[in-house]
């Protein structure tokens, strides 16, 4: 474990695993950083940072009163100390919130390459629509934590449903300490619920943008979208893959993300 601290006093401890060129993983929503463990082995080219964060990031311990603004800022913040901890200019790949978190801050930090899996981004008719933290705000202040989280769950990882929820939260390694972090995760789904994605993305470096046939239709428009925003960018869809893709599919994905690097001479020129 390697602990670094920014200026500003954010600590960051994460795992350094294998010998290559810094690839930071930055992951979603409530995931653990166990969720890049089937990916890992993949890239054993490069030397992947894996942040032991809480939760899914620094805005855990934010008040809250914080704004949608400040969480994200507050990520950016985090990933730059990621990004000062290592030598040379790393490579961030980033999961759903954490691929919103890694377009975001390679707009103020300079990286070699972004990869971005299905960023946590809503479409503009469906943004206008969205009320999931609004939700998940009710039931916490009636003290229905567990429900609360169950909700986002239920949106975000089954959007198309579930025959036993509660069976499958039965096998899910963080359920039910994950509840711990209701707030957060309100938080964090308020600030995605009122992001709006430029029509232009000042991203200098390359970005690859990667999306599954069988994830939700919205996280497939919006990957499309920050193809577009972005000046250098490459988008992938695969066939039969969901939003869980780095760990329901890791030798694949993780073959992609190796042919991009090594495409633009960003890896091993």
């Amino acid at each position: 474990m390697k602990t670094t601290q920014s200026e500003a006093g954010i600590e960051v401890t994460s795992e350094r695993r294998g010998d290559g060129p810094p690839l930071i993983l930055l992951h979603g929503g409530m995931a653990p950083a166990e969720y890049w463990s089937p990916v890992v082995p993949h890239l054993d080219g490069y030397t992947a940072v894996v942040p032991q964060r809480p939760g899914f990031g620094t805005c855990l311990d934010e008040p809250t009163e914080t704004s949608a603004d400040d969480v994200l800022n507050r990520e950016v913040e985090y990933v730059r100390t990621l990004v000062d901890g290592v030598d040379g200019d790393p490579i961030l790949f980033g999961h759903s919130f954490g691929a919103l978190t890694a377009v975001e801050a390679a707009t103020e930090v300079t990286v070699g390459a972004v990869v971005a899996y299905e960023p946590a981004i809503l479409p503009d008719d469906y943004r206008a629509k969205a009320d999931l933290a609004d939700r998940m705000q009710t039931l916490i202040e009636a003290g229905e934590r567990r429900e609360a989280v169950k909700r986002y769950i239920e949106h975000v990882l089954h959007p198309d449903g579930t025959d036993d929820l509660d069976a499958w939260l039965a096998e899910w390694p963080i359920w039910p300490e994950c509840v711990d972090l209701a707030e957060a995760v309100v938080r964090m789904n308020r600030a995605v619920e009122q992001y709006r994605l430029p029509n232009s993305l000042d991203v200098p470096a390359p970005v690859l943008v990667l999306t599954g046939t069988d994830g939700p239709d919205f996280l497939r428009e919006s990957a499309r979208a920050t193809h577009e925003a972005v000046p250098h960018s490459r988008l992938v869809e695969f066939d039969g893959v969901s939003h869980g893709g780095p760990t329901e599919a890791p030798e694949l994905i993780s073959e992609e993300v190796d042919a991009f690097l090594r495409s633009k001479s960003i890896a091993f020129p």
